[in-house]
């Protein structure tokens, strides 16, 4: 397995940017290679990705959730292996650290050239970095949100 962590610090309240990341069916806005997700229910999402010309279709359980604090996940079923957690840390009235650690398996050789190359590190930043401005953007203001727990 290998190991990325990747965080950014977005101008918005913990809540708004917790908030924004339960809504899993907006990734694609901001997360690139992602076609579609779908909110199965409150804990199984299904993935459609396309990565460097790669298309994966998986499903994913939430494992546990804490609003606005934490959502791991881990996949289930598909092709591809990987679980995670995004956390989000306080750090004043306005503004919020958004760390994510995920760890994945790189299928055949292409994915561990890409691995070993740091494109997965790289992914990820990016990713984050859109996260941050779509979420600015909206001055803060999510497109939704949900706050069980699991």
């Amino acid at each position: 397995m290998s190991k990325v962590e990747e965080s950014v610090e977005v101008e918005v309240p913990v809540r708004a940017a917790y908030d924004q990341w339960t809504q899993f069916e907006t990734f694609p806005q901001f997360m690139d290679g992602v076609e579609r997700i779908e909110q199965r229910t409150d804990t199984l999402t299904h993935w459609v990705t396309e990565i460097g010309g790669a298309r994966r279709e998986f499903d994913a359980v939430i494992t546990e959730q804490i609003p606005d604090e934490r959502v791991a996940w881990t996949t289930v079923e598909g092709e591809a292996r990987q679980a995670g957690v995004v956390t989000f840390h306080r750090l004043d009235e306005t503004r919020t650290k958004v760390m994510l650690q995920m760890d994945f398996a790189p299928e055949g050789l292409t994915e561990q050239a890409g691995d070993k190359l740091g494109f997965v590190k790289r992914k990820v930043a990016g990713d984050l970095k859109r996260f941050k401005s779509f979420i600015e953007e909206r001055g803060g203001l999510q497109t939704g949100g949900w706050r069980g727990s699991v």
